[in-house]
């Protein structure tokens, strides 16, 4: 690792019942890392970098990350935020003035396109940052990830709930004789499959 500075994490987008084991991943592999000083975690995604409302991850005990290891939902918290060419600015403004030379965004399509508007915007102004994208999406639809974090559990929970609803809908055929299930997915079919 050539440069120094500090780590800023988010989480984006809807959250899935692993995006929790990313944070602890990135938070573990800092800590291994002389050229990382702080490690922080933006508070509800990209609205956090705006309003430098940063949590200090390098104090989380042991306990507590392995606590997270097991814990649903977006930690930091979440948001959907798209940046203006304003925000852009602020946003390296704010990278800048707390020396943040690694950006990591847990997400999907719409996390990886902030995160590479923040990363261009940053090389437009000079300023070196490795901006990573750690993905993250039920849908399973990012470019160069056969299955996503996120998506097994989603297929997990589908495939069981639709062979609960089955059975419901056998006990009661002559009532209810046809359901339809509806989900997620947004341009791609991966969950109903």
């Amino acid at each position: 690792m050539k440069s120094k500075g500090n780590l800023l994490v988010g989480q984006s987008g809807g959250s899935t019942a692993v995006i929790n084991c990313s944070l602890v991943g990135v938070v573990r592999e800092a800590a291994r890392h002389a050229a990382i000083g702080h490690v922080w975690g933006m508070r509800h995604g990209s609205r956090g970098l705006l309003a430098e409302d940063f949590a200090d991850l390098r104090r989380l005990s042991k306990a507590t990350l392995d606590g997270l290891l097991r814990t649903p939902s977006s930690a930091l918290g979440s948001c959907r935020h798209k940046l203006s060419e304003d925000d852009l600015g602020r946003a390296v403004a704010v990278l800048r003035k707390h020396d943040v030379r690694f950006l990591f965004y847990i997400g999907g399509n719409d996390s990886a396109e902030t995160l590479l508007r923040i990363s261009h915007r940053a090389w437009l102004e000079g300023y070196a940052l490795s901006a990573i994208l750690v993905p993250k999406t039920i849908d399973n639809d990012l470019p160069c990830t056969d299955h996503c974090p996120g998506y097994g559990s989603v297929a997990r929970f589908v495939a069981a709930t639709t062979q609960e609803t089955g059975r419901d809908t056998e006990s009661m055929r002559h009532q209810d004789p046809v359901k339809i299930i509806e989900v997620m997915g947004r341009n791609s079919g991966w969950i109903a499959a």
